[in-house]
């Protein structure tokens, strides 16, 4: 996600407050309780409309995360990656004995985060930080020097992010994701919303860029960079499809 230099995500936070009024899917796993006193205090001075259209979007998408990731760790899956985490802590609602998580994000957003979690006594210990802006660093660098390991199937989270980079940064962090994607990685991402309405569109696209980070990509945008770096979209349900959350396979 695009962000004012030195300044963590203004839209992360927002989401943050927002989701503390969600039911988040259940694990017989994890401490919700961390991911609800990290939310509560990013959250606090944030206004946000619990009964708007963007709320009941953003229920569903987040709920559609937390199904992928609880399903991929009831199957098995040992290694996640979240890709432009922000304030998000399902690597603490969902943390598990033997599953390595890791939080690739911009630094001023990380910085934020982190520092936080330090004030209100969480632990880091199901997470390696990952700081890279995804705009100029090689995630798949990154990922391999934080001790991420590409012979092993992993799920990579891409939540809320994939709009906000332009068409060619997508083909780029998509063509890097591919070059450490074991068989059995996945990758789920959240792109434009299907047939939505252009004025609504408008509206949306002008607060984000007042906030300084402005849409940069279309669904389109989205499926094109997937295809060119190998990526094959799976099937989703309709609600989803219509609501651009998508999971893909690498080819």
């Amino acid at each position: 996600m695009m962000v004012r230099d030195g300044q963590p995500s203004q839209t992360a936070r927002r989401v943050a407050a927002y989701r503390l009024a969600f039911d988040r899917v259940a694990a017989p796993f994890g401490d919700p309780a961390a991911d609800e006193l990290l939310a509560a205090d990013v959250s606090a001075g944030v206004a946000v409309n619990s009964d708007g259209r963007m709320a009941k979007y953003l229920q569903y998408r987040t709920a559609f995360f937390d199904r992928v990731a609880v399903n991929a760790l009831d199957g098995g899956c040992t290694q996640l990656v979240t890709l432009g985490a922000g304030y998000d802590a399902r690597a603490w609602r969902y943390a598990k004995s033997g599953v390595r998580w890791f939080e690739v994000d911009h630094p001023a957003t990380q910085a934020d985060k982190r520092a936080r979690l330090d004030r209100l006594g969480i632990t880091t210990q199901p997470v390696k930080f990952v700081a890279a802006d995804l705009v100029e660093d090689d995630a798949a660098e990154a990922l391999l020097g934080a001790g991420f390991q590409p012979e092993v199937p992993a799920l990579l989270l891409c939540e809320g992010l994939a709009v906000y980079l332009s068409p060619a940064v997508l083909a780029d962090l998509f063509e890097q994701l591919r070059s450490i994607a074991a068989a059995g990685t996945r990758l789920a991402l959240s792109g434009g919303v299907e047939g939505s309405n252009s004025a609504r569109r408008a509206a949306f696209a002008e607060r984000v860029a007042r906030l300084g980070e402005p849409l940069a990509s279309t669904r389109a945008d989205i499926a094109e960079a997937l295809e060119t770096a190998r990526w094959r979209q799976t099937e989703v349900s309709g609600p989803a499809h219509r609501l651009g959350l998508m999971v893909a396979v690498p080819v």
